[in-house]
């Protein structure tokens, strides 16, 4: 009995000095912490797609900008479309500011559509900020007969798509259920340069829920000599390179469509943002939140993006919060309808 005791008494000091050491991590400045600990970046996509482009970038002005400068590590977490990252962020990361995610556009909003790889609640996490937003088209390779979208209405086009939950499927199915186009979704293409070839190659007509920014950072030259056919825009504002094609949200008629269209358009306003663990310190999410805030205005960076081709249209961390305090408040019947669009397995 009394090894047992013994044994028992050394636990307790364990977990006394284990409770101690954190709490002294969590006392440190901020500077004092980042000076000892680099920052994981766990990104939600490959290496090399338009997401870890634009994650790596930024990464490499943000450190300079946080007290302490420490490296910016990422760490590639692609499985289940981006939502492994933010999973492994809000139920197993270290909740201390030394490691965040650089998720997808979809992952704040995909437990709202009842995506089941989606394990954490978006509204508990600690959002830094987004680099900019992720606005689709729909496009036509130039030499189709499709050249508007009252084309598309009138005959099938086919268009290449990667995954079933993913944009260049839910684009082209929203289209075809609230204006009534008539999109045909050759679906299983990888969602990088499998998706361009399919065009430039003429297994599909074009693509139908293409990131504009994406595309003009991989494709520039599609751009530049004119190659597509940009016959809508997906976006709760337009986009300023596109003034004159028309914005889908506008031709849908009936009211409680167009709430179900603005609902899965909120997915791209936050289109890459950042974001700690829910719980980690007040102060080193002020720091993170205010770091993020001056990258974005260092000339470094805005000079660097603008070589590289980058979109930079930011919101706040408090603005996605809000944003996302708005979509969660959405009538459960509107929800549904877009649910049913977003995640087909889900509708009831």
């Amino acid at each position: 009995m009394a090894c047992f005791w013994v044994r028992a008494g050394s636990c307790v000091i364990a977990l006394v000095t284990l409770g101690s050491l954190t709490q002294a991590l969590h006392a440190q400045s901020v500077e004092a912490f980042y000076k000892s600990h680099p920052i994981t970046m766990l990104v939600g996509s490959g290496a090399g797609g338009g997401y870890d482009v634009y994650a790596r970038a930024f990464a490499r002005h943000w450190s300079d900008h946080i007290a302490g400068h420490p490296p910016i590590i990422a760490k590639n977490m692609p499985a289940a479309a981006g939502l492994a990252a933010a999973s492994s962020l809000y139920n197993s990361a270290d909740r201390d500011g030394a490691t965040i995610g650089a998720f997808t556009n979809g992952a704040a909003m995909d437990p709202l559509f009842g995506n089941a790889g989606a394990h954490y609640d978006p509204r508990r996490f600690a959002w830094l900020g987004s680099i900019g937003k992720l606005e689709n088209v729909c496009a036509t390779w130039h030499t189709s007969a499709v050249k508007t979208i009252a084309d598309a209405q009138q005959r099938q086009v086919v268009v290449a798509g990667a995954g079933a939950t993913s944009n260049t499927a839910i684009v082209p199915k929203l289209l075809n259920a609230l204006i009534g186009t008539k999109f045909k979704i050759v679906a299983g293409y990888d969602s990088g340069s499998g998706l361009t070839m399919a065009v430039e190659g003429g297994e599909a007509e074009g693509i139908c829920g293409l990131s504009w920014s994406t595309m003009k950072a991989s494709r520039p030259r599609w751009v530049s000599d004119h190659l597509l056919n940009v016959i809508v825009q997906m976006g709760l504002t337009k986009l300023r390179d596109l003034p004159d094609v028309p914005s889908a949200l506008d031709l849908v008629r009936d009211p409680q469509s167009r709430q179900v269209m603005e609902l899965i358009l909120m997915r791209q306003e936050a289109g890459r943002p950042f974001a700690a663990p829910p719980g980690t310190p007040a102060d080193r999410v002020a720091a993170l939140r205010a770091a993020f805030a001056e990258t974005l205005r260092d000339p470094a960076f805005v000079a660097e993006a603008q070589t590289m081709q980058l979109e930079i249209e930011p919101m706040t961390g408090a603005e996605i919060e809000a944003m996302l305090a708005k979509a969660y408040a959405a009538p459960p019947a509107i929800v549904q309808r877009a649910a049913a669009l977003v995640e087909p397995g889900t509708a009831k």
